[in-house]
């Protein structure tokens, strides 16, 4: 009895024990825990507005469900469309590696990521909206009738224009992973364009184009700016927008909790559906040439793919070169000698840098606890979880989020009052899967070349970030803190559920002028908000990551 008790006392974790793994857990648990209780408030906050609602007679509403059936069209429109256009374009970027201006074309596929939502659909009004480019040409063609861009169109274009190039990126990464050998014995075999496409590249896509199409799903599921910018209206509106709709003109709390927990549903299953089923994309290093291919040469191969290439381009710079042209044109001087516009973009400012730094501040967190437990304690797949824990934003759309928040604050607060605060907060979240997403490789690849010579050195965690950490990652750390910072200064989501005339910031105001059909002044606005993004990305990503070194 006594040695059996023993063997039990020695099998349970002594205090000594659960304190050495307190500094591996702490980090990542908190942020896990902070997120947990936002997303708990939230959930909260929607749950208490509305006490006593009827679900059977909510859920039974048919503009409700009119609502989801438009998401949940354009959403799978979208995704499909951006995909198929997708395809030839990294199709012809994967068999040209070496063309004038190849890398060129790859940057500026990467362009409509990055830039804000609100100035993207700027350019497609200017380009195709009812006096845009598109319909003056076609007036001095002297041809009938006009194109109609608002609605469903113009929804799915605006939703091309920013997703289509990210697939493509993607799928070019996709390219990379075929082995060389494939395309050296597709050589000697003398397959042509078509069999290599059935054989060889098909296979590839099949398996990394239904992730792509997920993930671009959850972000047209989402759409806010674009929808409610172009939708025309309650028929074509979107959950996040009826959200929005609801919360902030008709204060229905009913219709906004069914739709915000509709939201999440939906989210959460097609989230849970790509963990599942998608394969990550890792690009491997291979020794594909332009000669390896049998069918880059053949004269018709060449006419298909610069004709793909030039699609792929002049998606990206048609709207860019609209908006330009008008910047160029507009009461520039109006509009920067106006005080609240350079109030609203130091509001901008304030936001983006407090939602960049604790973006920042919670994914180096969390990857400190996935680096522990994946380097130290062998615990990969654990590791693995709390990284994917970071994609909850996924999940929970900042709407969503936003709304919840505001009906808790409201309570006991003006939560217009605090609206910058909850902006922030919302935004450092949304930022968190970038930070985790660009910092996680090199995080691990300097955890598994260093940790043992830090354990035997008995490092510090202060003396370790100083003296191993910064050195190897300040350049990551740049880039995660420039984008993330940048994305939020240009972001106009939750700042219109909560935005006033003393909290508006730099994309709000281009909202308005842009609503009350001010083209000229939103076009130097739009400008205006590119010109200081890039500057500030670039101010961070050189301050804080320093010349690159070879």
């Amino acid at each position: 009895m006594a040695d059996s008790d023993v063997a039990l006392g020695a099998a349970r974790p002594s205090g000594r024990n659960i304190a050495g793994l307190l500094p591996g857990l702490l980090p990542g648990g908190l942020v896990i825990g902070l997120l947990a209780a936002l997303i708990a408030v939230s959930a909260i906050g929607l749950l208490l507005a509305a006490p006593g609602t009827d679900g059977r007679r909510i859920w039974t509403d048919p503009y409700i469900w009119s609502i989801l059936r438009f998401t949940v069209v354009q959403a799978t429109l979208s995704a499909l469309i951006s995909i198929v256009l997708a395809i030839p374009v990294a199709r012809a970027l994967a068999r040209r590696p070496s063309f004038a201006g190849r890398s060129l074309l790859i940057r500026l596929l990467g362009v409509p990521m990055v830039l804000p939502t609100i100035v993207g659909v700027l350019g497609m009004v200017i380009l195709l909206g009812r006096n845009g480019w598109l319909n003056q040409g076609w007036g001095w063609l002297g041809l009938p009738g006009r194109f109609d861009f608002y609605g469903l169109s113009g929804i799915l274009m605006a939703h091309v224009f920013f997703n289509m190039p990210f697939a493509a990126r993607l799928m070019l990464a996709g390219w990379a992973t075929i082995p060389s050998e494939q395309w050296r014995l597709a050589s000697q075999l003398g397959m042509s364009g078509p069999q290599i496409f059935r054989l060889i590249e098909w296979p590839m896509i099949r398996e990394v184009a239904p992730g792509i199409a997920g993930l671009i799903f959850l972000l047209c599921f989402t759409s806010f700016a674009v929808v409610l910018t172009l939708g025309g209206g309650p028929p074509n509106a979107t959950l996040e927008v009826a959200i929005y709709q609801a919360l902030r003109f008709d204060f229905d709390l009913q219709r906004g909790l069914a739709l915000s927990v509709l939201q999440v549903a939906v989210c959460a299953c097609v989230m849970a559906m790509l963990m599942l089923w998608a394969r990550p994309i890792a690009p491997e290093a291979t020794l594909q040439t332009a000669d390896a291919r049998p069918d880059s040469q053949h004269p018709s191969a060449r006419v298909i793919d610069v004709g793909w290439l030039l699609i792929g381009a002049v998606i990206v710079l048609a709207p860019l070169a609209a908006l330009a042209s008008r910047f160029v044109t507009g009461p520039v001087v109006t509009v920067i000698t106006d005080g609240d516009v350079w109030a609203a973009a130091g509001r901008s400012l304030g936001v983006g840098l407090a939602a960049g730094s604790l973006s920042l501040i919670s994914g180096w967190g969390l990857l400190s606890t996935a680096r522990w437990l994946d380097v130290r304690r062998q615990r990969r797949k654990l590791a693995g979880l709390l990284e994917t824990a970071a994609s909850l934003s996924l999940v929970v759309p900042p709407m969503v989020l936003g709304a919840g928040m505001f009906l808790v604050l409201r309570t006991v607060a003006d939560p217009f009052s605090l609206g910058l605060v909850i902006v922030v907060i919302v935004n450092a979240v949304m930022g968190l899967p970038f930070v985790v997403r660009i910092l996680n490789p090199p995080m691990t690849q300097a955890a598994r070349r260093y940790d043992r010579l830090i354990q035997g050195l008995g490092m510090r965690p202060l003396d370790r970030f100083r003296l191993v950490d910064w050195p190897l990652l300040r350049r990551p750390i740049a880039l995660a803190l420039g984008l993330t910072v940048a994305l939020s200064f240009g972001d106009f989501g939750v700042i219109a559920l909560f935005g006033t005339a003393e909290t508006e910031t730099l994309p709000m105001l281009l909202y308005q002028r842009l609503s009350a059909y001010r083209m000229d002044e939103a076009a130097v606005v739009a400008g205006l908000l590119i010109l200081l993004c890039l500057f500030v990305f670039t101010v961070i990503d050189k301050g804080v990551g320093g010349r690159a070194t070879r």
